[in-house]
């Protein structure tokens, strides 16, 4: 785990030399992530985004269907390889029918099958494991949250994947409150930035739910962190519109000044994707720049199942 500590007044800089310059390798410490209670506070509110991920791909000979939202009636929005509008696919215990074909990719998919739609998913799906991965996980808890509850998301939320119940444990033990929101991960927060103007960049909407107890808890904290990009977004779109239960397009780069986060808990994610510019509002363009080379030369594992980077004050 790469600890980056950063000063109160950040958001004030405006001048990228004095940035750079009030950024070095001082600012940075190295440690393993069960020490995570090291740098946590009596006090502090640790928010866990407790979405499931959904055995979201099926497959079939070269036909491949990936559900990315469930729009009611058995009809889901989906991506796919090999798709046609009006094709039928018999994946055994689920048939599909494709109903539409939008210009971006995204398809309209009709399902059939006998009981419980997620219980024959479980039998037959396969965990949507990102493309850097390829070898077929014997576990799919793997890739799941240990707090892992309601399902709905394409992809794990996975700073929450470092973990275990035990450490859970000893956070509460140091008087760290703990508190969920539910964030379901669509694609599109994955998808790279391939516009000069970021602005311009739409964001794949997602559904997010924040409980009566978690905004209790907020009011109550001394210190709010975030454990991944989606708890942050989820946080910060309550403090844009105040609605507990939405949907949320937020696209957070710099300059942005967070209302609820104060210290950030995050993996190394891909250049140009909107993750990495969610840190960068964060920490500082500079700072997360100077924090991935730091990273690179102490062979940090980066992506999916890679190392962590905490981020404070």
């Amino acid at each position: 785990m790469l600890v980056l500590k950063k000063e109160k007044d950040f958001g004030k800089f405006q001048n990228p030399q004095k940035e750079k310059e009030q950024w070095s390798a001082n600012n940075i410490t190295h440690s393993a992530f069960n020490n995570i209670c090291d740098y946590l506070q009596d006090g502090d509110l640790l928010v866990l985004n407790n979405s499931k991920v959904l055995p979201a791909r099926l497959l079939k000979d070269n036909v491949e269907i990936l559900l990315l939202e469930n729009l009611g009636n058995d009809i889901w929005e989906c991506i796919g390889k090999k798709l046609k509008k009006g094709k039928i696919i018999d994946f055994g215990l689920i048939k599909a029918e494709v109903l539409e074909i939008s210009p971006d990719g995204n398809t309209l998919v009709k399902f059939e099958y006998d009981g419980n739609f997620f219980d024959v998913l479980d039998r037959i799906g396969v965990m949507p494991l990102p493309p850097y991965i390829t070898e077929k996980l014997q576990d799919n808890n793997r890739y799941q949250t240990v707090y892992a509850k309601d399902l709905g998301s394409a992809a794990a939320p996975t700073a929450g994947l470092h973990f275990t119940d035990e450490i859970l444990e000893k956070i509460k033990a140091k008087g760290v409150k703990i508190a969920y929101v539910t964030l379901h991960v669509g694609l599109g927060t994955f998808r790279p930035v391939k516009i000069e103007n970021i602005a311009e960049h739409k964001m794949h909407s997602e559904y997010y739910e924040i409980p009566l107890e978690t905004l209790t808890s907020l009011e109550n904290a001394k210190r709010v962190i975030a454990v991944g990009t989606t708890s942050a977004r989820t946080l910060e779109s309550y403090a844009l519109t105040g609605k507990t239960t939405d949907r949320t397009s937020i696209f957070i780069y710099p300059p942005y000044e967070f209302k609820v986060v104060d210290a950030l808990l995050t993996n190394f994610h891909l250049p140009e994707s909107t993750l990495i510019m969610l840190v960068s509002a964060f920490a500082g363009y500079e700072n997360t720049l100077n924090a991935y080379r730091v990273a690179v030369q102490e062979k940090y594992r980066f992506f999916s199942f890679g190392d962590c980077m905490f981020i404070s004050m």
